[in-house]
Formats: structure tokens, C-alpha cells, sequence
């Protein structure tokens, strides 16, 4: 059977490749849009993952983006859409210490628009979401210090706010300050994650505009659709350092919202996830069932299960969706084990495994409710052709106040009603 890891990655790649081919062919268009490469140089500063992580200076990372800009505001039916930009971006970052951190490589599809258009035409912000390449990971051997990734395949989130300092008709200068991370999803421990902040400047060079034509054509009143949607998945992670391999977690979730001009998603719902990890570790009888958290064994399902509430936001373009969850956990009794097992350390006595627990603070209190989701999706009918039932499938990170807790491939179904 093909590995769920793999499978993940097979799916940022096909979602990154028909992106690509959705900015050099620009289909669905009734016009040619502005190609703009955009080349950022940017310095800042890599958060320590652990404690005695390696030494590192200043982070350097090239960016480089291919894309379409929609300025005339001609894409399709959207006249006010407000020039959105989709295309992808090639990333590299020096981490500043070649035997420990290496280097970074990374390649996803992006999305910017702006922020506060009214007011101003020169911010913008720009998120991206793919994959990345890391030439050093966690080796217990030979790069103990680093428990930032353990696999050299993972995800990557990027979200820069760009404010334009100058600009022509072929080119524009922009600063540039962002926010990087790169985590596997939980699907090897250690996994604490690269989180970096970045300060820079970018250069960007664009084809001659076309012709403008909005001027003669009449707004088209915003249209507004209601919907409801339903999505099964399957996701995989580790529980701890010591249980260490992969297992499934297995979800499902009900929303409802509205679309508003075939662009912009919101949502409110509910979700489902059971555990396979938790429920072995129950039913096995593992050493924190056994000596603390006896009633567990009373249910192990629903005890192996998270519930929660959350609300959605997502941007269309064309096939592609990049989706972000937030929400409220309201029970998963087993997570007091998971935070005890990663926030404590174990050790052998006498061959006996011996656990000292993390204590559950004020921050577990927090990490325990708060329930976050991103990813991306491939709409197999695309979103712009107004069809009232849809398709989808997906690749997520899902995370507990930020941290990972597993990644997630997903089916859904949508229905969409005019309001």
C-alpha cells in the first residue's frame, strides 16, 4: 500500500504542477493577464526549535514568483476582485549553519491581493503553501541538536505583507516582511518545526499591460450563494518520541456559509476525529492509562475521539482553494496523555520504563481548545463555472494553537444555493 506520506506529497506536486500550468496558460480568461516575475531577497531571524539547538546567524532566503496579475480586473465575471495575483513561488534559505541547519528548498502555489484597497493601493499580501526540501534534518547520531524537522520532505507556509515603494509600467520595487514555517505535519518525531521572521526588499518586472477595457463595461452586481459542504479524510502522525511510528486518524466535518463573488469563502461548522494512536495506547493498557488515567478504558472510542467547533475562510482561484480553519475543541479527554508524554521525557530503570509527565499549565489548558486546519484543494469542477454540486480533494496540516498534530488527505462534497 502506498504510504499516506507519499501520497501527501504526490498531491502538493499535482497541485503545484497544475498551478503552474493554470499561470502559463492562463485559461478561463478573457483577456491576457500581466505575467510579473518577482525576485525578494530577504534577512531575518530562525526561532530555536529546542533547547541547545545549534547556533545559527541571520537567516538569508532568495525568493523568486512567477505569476499572472489580473489588474484590469477582467477575470471572467469578477470586476471587483480588486487585481489579485495567483502563480507560483521558488524559495531557498541559508539557515546559517551548513552541517546542522543546511539549507531549505522549497516550491508552492500562491495567492495575494490586497489589504485595505480602499484606503491604499500599495499593500499588499501574498500567501503561499507547498512543500519544501531540507538538506539536514534530526539524526540521533550525528545531528541530535536539531529537532526542527526529521524528514527532508515537508510542508511549507509562507505569508508575506508587501508595501510598494516604487513602480513603473514594466517594474516596481516592494519591502517586504514575512512570516516562514516548515514542519512535517507530525508525521515524525521530533517535529518541533522551523518558525522564521524576514525582513527584505523585492524587485519585480512585468510584460506590457494590455489594453484596459473596464472602463466600458458595466460592474456586475457582487453575487452571493450559500452552501453546504461535507468532507471525509484520512491523516496520519506519531504520537511521541517513543511511539514513533504512523498511524491513522480519521476525520470527517459538516459546514455551512456563504460564497461571495465565486472568490471568497466563509464558513462555520463542526468536525469528528478518532485516533488510532490514542485508542491503541488505551486499549494496550500503556503505562499512563495504567497508573493515571484509569477511566479512559471505559470508552475507548469516543475516549480515542476529538469534537469540535470551528469557523472557515478560503480563497478561490480557478480549480485551486486555499482554505484556513480556526476553532474551539470541545472535548478530546485523551489529549491530557499526548501533552504529558510530549512536554515529559521517558527513561529505562532496571528495564522498567519510567515516564516523567509534562505538567499540565496554562498553556495546555489553551493548547487543548484551540483547533486550527490549513491546506490546499483541487475542485475537480471549478468554482468559477457557478455549478450548484462540486468535488474537491485536499492535502491539510491540522494543529492544536499552531503546532502540528497531523496532515490530512480529504474528499469533499459541496452544494451551493442562491441566497
Amino acid at each position: 500500500m502506498i504510504s499516506f506520506f507519499y501520497l501527501t506529497r504526490i498531491f502538493i506536486a499535482f497541485i503545484v504542477g497544475c498551478s503552474f500550468m493554470y499561470v502559463a496558460n492562463a485559461q478561463e480568461l478573457s483577456y491576457k493577464p500581466v505575467r510579473e516575475i518577482e525576485i525578494g531577497a530577504f534577512m531575518g531571524f530562525l526561532g530555536d526549535s529546542n533547547s541547545d539547538f545549534p547556533n545559527h546567524g541571520l537567516q538569508r532566503n532568495l525568493i523568486v514568483t512567477v505569476g499572472n496579475n489580473y489588474e484590469s480586473g477582467f477575470l471572467k465575471d469578477n470586476l471587483n476582485y480588486k487585481k489579485p495575483k495567483t502563480g507560483i513561488a521558488f524559495g531557498f534559505s541559508d539557515l546559517r549553519n551548513k552541517n546542522s541547519l543546511g539549507y531549505v528548498y522549497s516550491l508552492a502555489p500562491f495567492a495575494e491581493w490586497p489589504v485595505f484597497a480602499s484606503k491604499t493601493s500599495k499593500l499588499d499580501v501574498m500567501v503561499a503553501m507547498g512543500a519544501s526540501y531540507a538538506t539536514r534534518v534530526f539524526n540521533a547520531k550525528t545531528n541530535i541538536r536539531n529537532k526542527g524537522v526529521s524528514t527532508r520532505v515537508n510542508w511549507m507556509y509562507n505569508t508575506t505583507l508587501f508595501y510598494e515603494i516604487y513602480k513603473n509600467k514594466t517594474s516596481a520595487g516592494r519591502l517586504g516582511f514575512g512570516y516562514l514555517h516548515m514542519s512535517n505535519g507530525h508525521m515524525k518525531k521530533p517535529n518541533r518545526g522551523y518558525n522564521s521572521v524576514v525582513l527584505g526588499f523585492s524587485a519585480m518586472f512585468a510584460t506590457p499591460k494590455q489594453e484596459q477595457y473596464t472602463s466600458y463595461l458595466k460592474p456586475k452586481k457582487i453575487k452571493i450563494y450559500g452552501f453546504y459542504a461535507a468532507n471525509v479524510g484520512i491523516g496520519q502522525n506519531t504520537l511521541s518520541d517513543y511511539f514513533n511510528t504512523k498511524k491513522e486518524i480519521y476525520t470527517a466535518s459538516l459546514s455551512v456559509g456563504k460564497l461571495f463573488k465565486n472568490r471568497v469563502k466563509l464558513s462555520i461548522g463542526a468536525h469528528y476525529h478518532f485516533y488510532e494512536h490514542y485508542h491503541d495506547y488505551i486499549v494496550n493498557d500503556e503505562t499512563l492509562v495504567r497508573t493515571q488515567e484509569k477511566h479512559l478504558k471505559e470508552y475507548p472510542v469516543l475516549n480515542a475521539s476529538s469534537f469540535g467547533l470551528f469557523g472557515g475562510g478560503e480563497i478561490l482561484l480557478g480549480r485551486f482553494g486555499m482554505e484556513m480553519r480556526l476553532g474551539l475543541t470541545i472535548a478530546k479527554p485523551f489529549y491530557k496523555i499526548d501533552w504529558k508524554l510530549n512536554e515529559g521525557y521517558t527513561y529505562f530503570s532496571n528495564g522498567e520504563e519510567v515516564i516523567v509527565p509534562g505538567e499540565l499549565n496554562s498553556y495546555f489548558k489553551v493548547k487543548h481548545r484551540v483547533y486550527g486546519r490549513m491546506g490546499l484543494k483541487y475542485y475537480v469542477i471549478p468554482s468559477i463555472k457557478e455549478k450548484k454540486h462540486t468535488i474537491y480533494i485536499g492535502a491539510f496540516i491540522n494543529s492544536n494553537l499552531g503546532q502540528a498534530d497531523f496532515s490530512e488527505f480529504a474528499i469533499g462534497y459541496e452544494h451551493r444555493f442562491k441566497l
